[in-house]
């Protein structure tokens, strides 16, 4: 629930390489105040079957800037051994080339800030959904 103070934020990760959600990605929230604040660790979670984050904690009153870690290794090695396990033929290396992805942004009071990460295991993109 907003108190219309502080900013709140939520997440979800496509992959790209599939064409589906990304299950299974741990996610951990920072957040601190001002540019020069010490970095504050808030809580982590994981992406569900639709690969969003539902339950990531409330950012306290006063943040100004939020950090996103996305730990992408382990979910592309545990796709990589479901893939073997299906005998499925490979096209390419399904390893991580970015074994983690770090999204920092500023947020305003009050607001919401929604952050699709869209993933293969070669590149990523990100941007301010709604």
């Amino acid at each position: 629930m907003s108190t219309g103070t502080t900013a709140s934020v939520s997440t979800h990760i496509l992959d790209t390489s599939i064409g589906k959600p990304a299950e299974g990605v741990a996610i951990s929230l920072s957040a601190r105040t001002g540019t020069t604040g010490e970095w504050t660790a808030l809580g982590s979670s994981a992406t569900d079957a639709d690969g969003r984050c539902k339950d990531l904690p409330a950012l306290p009153e006063g943040t100004t800037h939020v950090r996103l870690d996305f730990e992408t290794e382990t979910y592309f090695l545990k796709k990589k051994q479901a893939e073997a396990q299906q005998d499925a033929p490979r096209v390419r290396d399904s390893g991580a080339f970015f074994p983690e992805v770090t999204i920092t942004f500023a947020v305003n009071p009050g607001e919401h800030y929604h952050v699709p990460l869209l993933l293969n295991p070669f590149g990523y993109s990100v941007y301010r959904g709604s």
